[in-house]
């Protein structure tokens, strides 16, 4: 039963075309009428230019070909009609129109083509961006997971922010992560840092060891790509997140990344306390910190980037996440998704100014380790 509503689906420009198809038809015909029946010093003749130059923006070439012979048709029966064919203001107007109905057909021609480039280059970024950014299961380990990616270019599906989640042993590790710039030009960035992280998730070392991974990542690749005028422009933010199974705590390591929120029920949101070390790619020389506080079943952790709290309204007023999202503390991570989505496009106009991503993590059950297994894990 499936592929019937493909069909039906792929018939609906077609019968949409065919029913636009009738408005330039309708006007030749009224315009001809009218002007037989109007007074002989009125001519409505020049008219007849508006159904061909509106065919174009819902149909390709040989239909407007078809609507400007119709045109010039109802043009030649017009002139028929008034005086004779022989008369020269009679030829200057059929003459032009028909010149008119040759551009308006290149022109038709023209944009079909560009419309047929255009969408080539848009399935093939958009299968490279999807090779870049694997969506998020919706339950791994512990949690459910919803995920929601909003890019500043309009062409773009994906930018400079970006989000990973993989599971290690018995946790489920999460990346959110905004490298400089926005849209298509930091989507190199953005890979690189993904790969790393993907590359490095599975081991079983401590998140500080691993954000030390992804600085040395995003470090080397700055060194081989930067121009001398360059350099030290390139660096990322970053949260790393780490959330067991078996213990009802988060841990996490922040590079220069805002802090997440952790909404309870109840209408109850709060910024966990964070020492962050500076973004990756930035020279530091301490190591970084691991932070760690309780993650309870039915609570929502928050993760989100800069483009979010920085989303701006007609007035130039931030977007206030946190009061928003208050309104929304017992709502599964899809709803809580959907309603952000709604509600910060709309603070903002429509239109974000930097690419924005969020993702909530909502702890459903735990267990708690036995003395042995803590052990075991060190």
């Amino acid at each position: 039963m499936a592929p019937r509503p493909r069909r039906a689906r792929a018939r609906q420009p077609w019968q949409s075309a065919r029913a636009l198809l009738v408005l330039p038809v309708a006007l030749i015909v009224v315009i001809t009428v009218v002007d037989m029946r109007a007074p002989y010093d009125v001519h409505l003749g020049p008219a007849l230019v508006i159904a061909p130059a509106l065919t174009p923006s819902f149909a390709g070439p040989r239909t407007t070909a078809g609507v400007g012979a119709l045109a010039v048709a109802a043009q030649i029966l017009l002139g028929a009609t008034h005086g004779g064919l022989g008369t020269t203001n009679h030829i200057v107007q059929i003459i032009t129109l028909t010149v008119l109905v040759v551009l308006t057909v290149l022109y038709s021609a023209l944009r079909m083509r560009r419309q047929a480039q255009l969408a080539r280059v848009r399935t093939v970024a958009e299968a490279a961006q999807h090779v870049l950014m694997w969506p998020l299961p919706e339950r791994i380990g512990a949690v459910r997971v919803a995920s929601l990616y909003l890019a500043a270019e309009d062409e773009a599906q994906i930018g400079g922010d970006l989000y990973a989640a993989a599971r290690c042993d018995d946790a489920v590790r999460v990346l959110i992560g905004d490298v400089r710039g926005k849209g298509l030009p930091a989507i190199g960035e953005a890979a690189l840092l993904l790969g790393a992280f993907r590359e490095s998730a599975h081991r079983r070392v401590p998140l500080t060891e691993l954000a030390a991974t992804l600085d040395q990542s995003i470090t080397r690749y700055a060194a081989e790509l930067d121009r001398p005028e360059e350099a030290g422009e390139r660096f990322a933010t970053a949260l790393l997140v780490e959330i067991p199974d078996r213990d009802p705590v988060t841990r996490m390591t922040s590079c220069g990344h805002p802090p997440p929120l952790l909404l309870s029920p109840g209408h109850v949101v709060t910024a966990p306390g964070l020492h962050p070390s500076p973004p990756l790619g930035v020279p530091y020389g301490a190591g970084h910190t691991l932070d760690e506080f309780s993650f309870e079943p039915g609570d929502t952790l928050l993760l989100y980037t800069d483009g979010v709290v920085e989303a701006r309204d007609e007035r130039g007023r931030f977007y206030p996440l946190a009061d928003r999202v208050a309104r929304w503390t017992g709502d599964g991570p899809e709803a809580l998704m959907h309603h952000l989505r709604r509600d910060l496009l709309a603070h903002a106009g429509g239109r974000l100014g930097d690419d924005a991503a969020l993702i909530a993590v909502h702890r459903t059950t735990t267990a708690h380790r036995t003395t042995a297994e803590r052990r075991r894990h060190g």
